[in-house]
């Protein structure tokens, strides 16, 4: 298969209407070629294809910043001598100063397919950016490594921010250029918008399921190291906004929770004894582990590693964020006055619970806290709101 970057640098005649036009790129480490050449690299050497600006997103164009809220700065490339623009520093919209060095914006980002994985919102925002300065968007597509499920409720009005983008589920089960299209179409945008597609991307085809087993994996931000993150992440980026570890200073980040003070065989049980369908499809396993900074720093912590991989793995059966979400209620009924919710800003919110803030609203915390909420009520919260977005995306499917 071919990703939307092998694709243009392959066919002329996809490029022809960027000959003449000063062009930029938005990208990350993870923006490469099929022969792991990166695409400003590329791009740079493509004939008729003049690179006048570089944009990165969070973590920055070289991915060197690890953790959230850490911010990136403008510099000159040393080696094309061209500007780069941080879209995570002191502005997260691209400005007009940095809109003027571009005519057409290539936008080549690996996405992890969660609404909060902040590139989407990136997208949005140079969207909307290019539709107020008459500029052209291309998205250079590639996979959506955790496949076309659905899963999550939708963010609420009102409830907006760096990691909530509009009204998606958390696992929105598209591809970023076809978030594109549901992104111009929603919010009405008036702009040059334009993909180029994948060739031969299966996303319900195994064993990838989204993500093609011959590409190599580069991590698009510091802590996405593997498919099994990209997996996870819909449930375990939550652990975000709690205090249980999420595997910071591990070598495993956001694959795993836990803590010092919880026993993860009783939380394992005691999450199939609330609601053991929401296991289905991946193996979950009780481990020891020691961060070396962040959350837990240098404390022995007890805890669970979610493996959606190997031969337990369901790709349709896995729901990464009803057993996250489970795993805090297992929590919460064993440790009553677990102080679970942490309370910190978060991608500058500074009115609401981190938790809140990362599902776009109060209601999977409230159902945890709710000691007589049982697994179908999340489910009548949440069911509806994927049948609307499964409906709501279908007119923006590419593949």
């Amino acid at each position: 298969m071919k990703f939307g970057i092998d694709r243009l640098l392959a066919d002329p005649a996809l490029r022809a209407p960027l000959v003449g036009k000063r062009v930029a790129l938005l990208a990350h480490p993870a923006s490469v070629t099929a022969n792991l050449t990166h695409s400003i690299d590329a791009l740079m050497a493509c004939d008729g294809i003049k690179v006048s600006a570089a944009f990165g997103p969070q973590h920055g164009l070289r991915g060197d910043l690890q953790d959230n809220m850490m911010e990136s700065p403008d510099f000159t490339d040393p080696t094309y001598g061209i500007p780069v623009f941080s879209l995570y520093g002191e502005v997260r919209r691209p400005t007009g100063q940095s809109m003027g060095t571009f005519d057409t914006i290539l936008i080549d980002l690996q996405d992890v397919g969660c609404r909060i994985y902040t590139f989407v919102t990136t997208l949005l925002y140079v969207l909307e950016a290019a539709a107020a300065h008459g500029k052209a968007v291309w998205v250079l597509d590639r996979p959506n490594p955790a496949g076309r499920p659905v899963e999550g409720l939708t963010l609420l009005p009102g409830w907006e921010s760096f990691v909530g983008a509009g009204p998606m589920p958390m696992r929105h089960g598209l591809t970023l250029g076809e978030l594109g299209h549901w992104f111009v179409d929603h919010f009405k945008l008036d702009v040059d918008y334009r993909v180029i597609a994948m060739e031969g991307w299966a996303p319900d085809a195994g064993p990838g399921f989204g993500w093609p087993p011959e590409r190599v994996w580069i991590n698009p931000s510091p802590n996405a190291a593997n498919v099994n993150m990209a997996r996870a992440y819909a449930g375990t980026v939550m652990l975000e906004g709690t205090n249980l570890s999420e595997g910071r200073g591990t070598t495993r980040p956001l694959e795993l929770f836990g803590a010092p003070d919880i026993d993860a065989r009783a939380v394992i049980a005691e999450m199939r004894r609330i609601a053991p369908n929401w296991l289905i499809g991946c193996t979950l396993r009780d481990i020891w582990f020691e961060p070396t900074f962040h959350k837990h720093a240098k404390t022995l912590c007890n805890g669970v590693f979610i493996h959606a991989e190997g031969p337990s793995y369901d790709h349709n059966a896995f729901r990464p964020w009803r057993l996250q979400a489970l795993g805090f209620k297992a929590i919460r009924a064993l440790y009553p006055d677990y102080d679970l919710w942490r309370d910190f800003p978060y991608e500058y919110v500074f009115d609401k619970l981190a938790i809140d803030v990362i599902n776009a609203g109060p209601g999977l915390r409230a159902w945890v806290d709710d000691a007589n909420a049982a697994p179908g009520d999340l489910d009548a919260l949440t069911l509806p709101d994927e049948a609307a977005w499964v409906d709501a995306r279908r007119a923006h499917l590419l593949y």
